[in-house]
């Protein structure tokens, strides 16, 4: 399976998959839809680690991240709202915490594994 050019049914089901993951709060879980060299750009990076430029690199550093994230919403759920696909990248369109809509572009290696993630909110 190619994930150049995604089909709107791979992406509904890596879509839904990251999203049960996130639900369950299952760290391992989580972390299974994300390559070694991730790039990681979000708001919540600085807020959470006080990070000026957002972004975090690696798998490692992303793990804590997401543990510190757990840590501190622990009723976190998340609600799909629609799936965009794009040229070897997806866009999750969901509601996340704190009353915020989300949207998370999230780009696939030839792996199936989500390299780079540019995430976006905005209050409902």
């Amino acid at each position: 399976m190619t994930f150049y050019l995604l089909t709107q049914e791979q992406a509904d089901q890596l879509a839904h998959e990251w999203l049960k993951s996130w639900n369950s709060h299952d760290l391992d879980r989580i972390m299974r839809h994300y390559s070694e060299q991730i790039e990681f750009v979000s708001p919540f990076v600085v807020k959470l680690l006080n990070e000026r430029t957002g972004t975090i690199r690696g798998k490692a550093a992303l793990r804590g991240y997401f543990s510190k994230g757990l840590e501190k919403y622990p009723d976190l759920t998340f609600h799909l709202r629609k799936v965009f696909l794009g040229m070897r990248s997806v866009t999750v369109y969901y509601e996340s915490i704190n009353d915020l809509m989300a949207a998370e572009t999230m780009e696939i290696d030839d792996r199936g594994l989500i390299a780079r993630v540019l995430a976006h909110y905005a209050p409902k």
